[in-house]
């Protein structure tokens, strides 16, 4: 096959890197990364991975399968259009908000299987196959890569543990504002090793003040990775508040703290006063109410921590095109045109 990996934006990158293994793995498969100039200035993998910056050279490739992290793909490309999603947040409602772009949602558990089941009764132009999602099979191959780095972090910092910061980036939702007393007194207090780990859109004021932040503070590390994977495998605990990685720590069975959650149910500790997150912290290792409901989001939302997530999307494209061909583009309104076209310019 020849096959798209799609990336508009950086957090895109490491989502579909497990498909570029799998693909280099069975043989036989041409791959080729689209990377948005706009939003991905500088691609980590620039020397790793067949890539370019050119819409117009992605549509000469003339792919069987796009695959996008995404919202949106451009609809004159060719190929079997798949949605691999970038989290888990469900309750951001636009994730089950169909846009047209897409021949398959690859969906990561039943929880979402079953909601898109409903809409394929709806709409009856896209498929739905659960796969898990492609960051677990990365988490599946490294979980314990970092052991050694991790326990060598915590006997220089001489901390008991380490807390991952992850927040969002929506200025609406995110924590940074105001919770950044309230981390210096949990790491001087637990003898806690914070890892502050900012979303690629953070605003770039933000992004300086927590760099200044732990510049100052010998027992916080500011990590500059595009990727977050490796730091929740170090971590003993996460806070954040309504980042879409809550989920993936989750998963990994190891307690969350969220500030002002727009969840109306979560599955965490949630505070609404920062000042108790110490306390939080406390409670999460030895609540067995929130471990119960770790193990319902295990088992509902992605319980497929083989690492053949991507071998089971190829598969799942290999018998798509089986039944109904390489789709030489995305049949959409003229609305969906425009955007596409907006967003990702015209081709030849």
């Amino acid at each position: 096959m020849k096959i798209l990996l799609f990336c508009e934006n950086k957090y895109a990158v490491d989502i579909v890197r497990p498909l570029q293994a799998e693909a280099d793995r069975q043989g036989g498969h041409e791959v080729l990364w689209y990377v948005h100039q706009k939003k991905i200035p500088v691609f980590p993998l620039k020397d790793e991975v067949r890539w370019t910056h050119s819409m117009q050279e992605a549509y000469d490739f003339h792919p069987d399968a796009v695959f996008a992290p995404g919202n949106i793909v451009p609809y004159y490309l060719s190929g079997v259009k798949c949605s691999i999603f970038h989290g888990y947040a469900a309750e951001k409602r636009d994730q089950f908000h169909i846009r047209n772009y897409f021949d398959i949602y690859m969906t990561q558990g039943r929880y979402f299987t079953e909601e898109f089941l409903k809409l394929q009764k709806k709409y009856r132009d896209f498929e739905v196959l659960e796969t898990g999602w492609t960051r677990q099979d990365w988490i599946a191959r490294h979980r314990h890569d970092f052991d050694q780095e991790r326990e060598e972090l915590l006997k220089r910092h001489q901390c008991e543990r380490i807390v991952l910061y992850a927040p969002t980036f929506s200025p609406r939702l995110t924590s940074l504002p105001k919770i950044k007393e309230a981390l210096v007194k949990l790491v001087d207090e637990k003898r806690v090793l914070l890892l502050i780990k900012l979303h690629p859109l953070t605003r770039q004021e933000w992004v300086e003040e927590y760099r200044q932040l732990a510049a100052s503070h010998q027992n916080i590390v500011f990590e500059d990775d595009f990727a977050v994977s490796k730091y929740m495998l170090m971590a003993d605990a996460m806070v954040s508040d309504t980042s879409s990685t809550i989920y993936e720590m989750l998963l990994l069975d190891k307690p969350v703290i969220t500030v002002d959650t727009v969840s109306q149910d979560p599955y965490w500790k949630d505070i609404h006063d920062v000042g108790l997150l110490t306390a939080a912290y406390d409670e999460v290792f030895s609540s067995q109410m929130l471990t119960e409901k770790r193990q319902w989001i295990i088992a509902n939302y992605d319980p497929y921590t083989d690492g053949h997530c991507a071998e089971r999307m190829l598969q799942g494209v290999t018998e798509y095109i089986k039944r109904h061909g390489v789709p030489a583009k995305r049949k959409l309104n003229l609305w969906r045109k425009y955007v596409s076209i907006k967003t990702f310019g015209r081709v030849k």
